[in-house]
C-alpha cells in the first residue's frame, strides 16, 4: 500500500522532473511533459474537492520537495496532509496499472501520428 490524496503522483513528477535535468534534447523535454501530466491528478482531486487546485498543487510540490513522501490532498478538511497519519492508502498496482495503460495508450497514439520513430 502507498499514500493516497495524489501523494505518489506528485512525488514520482517530482523525481522524473530531476531525472530530466540529467537528460538533454528530445528526452528531456518528453520526460518533463510526462512529470507535468502526472501533477493533473493532484489538480483534479484538488478541483473536485472544491479547493483551489493551483494553490494545492504548489503546496504538495513543497512538502515533497522538503522529503515529506506521504504529503496528500486531505479533502475532508481542504489542506494538505500526510496521508499516512490518516491511513489514507492506496494499493501500489492500481497506480502501477493507470500509469502503465495511460503511458501505453500515449505510445501508441504517437505511433500512430508519425510523431515518434519505431526502432
Amino acid at each position: 500500500l502507498i499514500a493516497g490524496g495524489g501523494a505518489p503522483e506528485v512525488e514520482v513528477s517530482l523525481r522524473l522532473k530531476e531525472y530530466a535535468l540529467s537528460c538533454s534534447g528530445m528526452d528531456s523535454y518528453c520526460i518533463k511533459a510526462f512529470a507535468e501530466a502526472l501533477e493533473d491528478i493532484p489538480y483534479t482531486l484538488a478541483e473536485n474537492a472544491g479547493m483551489k487546485p493551483i494553490d494545492v498543487v504548489t503546496e504538495l510540490r513543497k512538502e515533497h520537495a522538503e522529503g515529506k513522501t506521504g504529503a496528500g490532498i486531505n479533502v475532508k478538511k481542504n489542506i494538505v496532509s500526510n496521508m499516512y497519519d490518516l491511513n489514507v492508502l492506496q494499493p501500489l498496482l492500481v497506480s502501477t496499472s493507470a500509469i502503465n495503460l495511460a503511458t501505453e495508450t500515449v505510445c501508441m497514439l504517437l505511433k500512430v501520428d508519425d510523431l515518434v520513430v519505431v526502432q
